[in-house]
């Protein structure tokens, strides 16, 4: 018989409660430590390890269930009762597959493959997910742990949509037994709308077509929220996806031609630490920091650690960006377009003009806003500046997003600015910014 023998490091250990079949069961947060006999050198682990590496992102003991939400009949949609929830079976290898086809993305990608967290984020959601027939729009599912999570939370219509055609066949068979709950669409979000000529092929698409394809008619920038919108940020580029977004945010373009759509995305800590930098903070505090808060209610949900998501990177708990700032989790923000954004000044179709504003003047956040004010028009900042209530001293990293707002009202009423005062510059900024998405 062969002796066996522990490499241990340090490693947490908690009580959990089984989800198939609510046995206890205690499970390492961090998976440092395995069992492996003689036979195997030190520096290599067993080939079943990758089982093991499930523990890491379950807390479901060896008879293990997966949630798979179906529409109730109609019995109980009368009573308006939410869908109920059945069983079906999944297997240790049908998870080790998943985690193997994680492995083998073309692009770098996490993947939520723990449903405790998923239903965490669902909590996290807060609300009924059923409320208004609200339509959730899943970015990249990949395996669909959170898909099933957010069916299970009474969620009556998600749009899957997958970047990675590898994981489409499994979403397509859930989808076949969902009965319209679920539908899945080959497209990345973080790519709707590419700028350049010639056709649009998948993963990328026109918001257009799948607006049409999905039946979604748009709503009134006031109503209430017509989509929430949930997924993880791509790493490789966060900066330009969330400029991207906020240009068609102004904009009103892309998937803010149906209204305010709420999203609600895990980006690097580092992001959002600047996304919600105040006024004065003249390290971080930056053109995007402004736009965002002015255009949008940002609430931080939660907090989770890097190491809780799965990668396709070996050594995927390496891949965290490196950053000045505190970057050990990805946070999970909520962007709500405030109802007020716009009014009789501020438009979508002069929008473009403030947010190149905005770039020009917190490009240097030392510098005083009266200079630039002065490089515009001659002779008019200091008129300006006291009309918003502003120091002829301040600099533009001191002024609030609200104040810069106001100071661009004041110059589309002024006589002195016309409303192409930067005409010439938005075009090709916009296309410098966004052409690398």
């Amino acid at each position: 018989m062969a002796l066996l023998k522990y490499k241990t490091v340090l490693f947490t250990v908690r009580t959990v409660t089984c989800r198939a079949c609510g046995c206890f069961q205690q499970v390492q947060h961090s998976l440092k430590t395995y069992l492996h006999d003689t036979r195997f050198p030190d520096s290599h682990a067993p080939k079943n390890q990758s089982l093991l590496k499930l523990a890491k992102y379950s807390t479901y003991c060896g008879r293990t269930e997966r949630y798979l939400s179906a529409v109730a009949s109609s019995i109980y949609r009368k009573e308006q009762q939410r869908p109920l929830s059945r069983f079906d079976f999944l297997d240790m290898e049908d998870i080790e597959e998943i985690i193997t086809k994680a492995e083998k993305s073309r692009y770098f990608r996490r993947f939520i493959l723990n449903p405790d967290l998923a239903n965490l984020i669902v909590e996290c959601l807060d609300g009924d997910l059923s409320e208004n027939n609200a339509l959730i729009f899943e970015c990249n599912p990949g395996p669909g742990v959170l898909t099933r999570a957010l069916l299970n939370g009474g969620a009556q219509r998600v749009v899957a949509l997958e970047s990675d055609q590898q994981f489409l066949p499994a979403l397509q068979s859930l989808e076949k037994h969902l009965h319209g709950q679920l539908e899945v669409v080959h497209c990345d979000f973080f790519k709707l709308d590419p700028i350049g000529r010639g056709a649009v092929r998948p993963p990328a698409m026109l918001s257009e077509k799948l607006f049409n394809d999905l039946g979604i008619a748009p709503a009134a920038w006031t109503e209430d929220i017509p989509i929430r919108v949930i997924g993880i940020l791509p790493q490789k580029n966060e900066r330009n996806v969330l400029w991207k977004h906020i240009y068609a945010l102004f904009e009103r373009i892309s998937v803010f031609q149906l209204g305010r759509i709420e999203m609600n995305i895990l980006m690097s800590e580092k992001e959002y630490t600047k996304l919600t930098a105040e006024a004065g903070n003249l390290k971080h505090y930056q053109a995007l920091s402004a736009l965002y808060q002015m255009a949008c209610e940002i609430q931080l949900l939660h907090k989770e650690p890097w190491s809780s998501f799965a990668t396709n990177s070996k050594n995927g708990g390496c891949a965290i960006p490196r950053s000045s700032l505190t970057n050990d989790h990805l946070c999970l923000v909520r962007l709500t377009p405030r109802k007020d954004l716009f009014n009789q000044t501020v438009t979508a179709a002069n929008s473009s003009t403030l947010v190149l504003m905005l770039k020009q003047c917190l490009t240097k956040r030392k510098a005083k806003l009266i200079d630039r004010l002065e490089s515009w028009c001659p002779g008019s900042g200091v008129k300006l500046l006291t009309q918003v209530g502003l120091s002829e001293d301040i600099l533009t990293g001191e002024v609030y997003p609200e104040e810069y707002k106001e100071l661009f009202e004041a110059m589309e009423h002024s006589q002195d600015f016309n409303q192409s005062w930067l005409h010439d510059e938005i075009l090709e900024n916009i296309n410098s910014t966004v052409s690398h998405i």
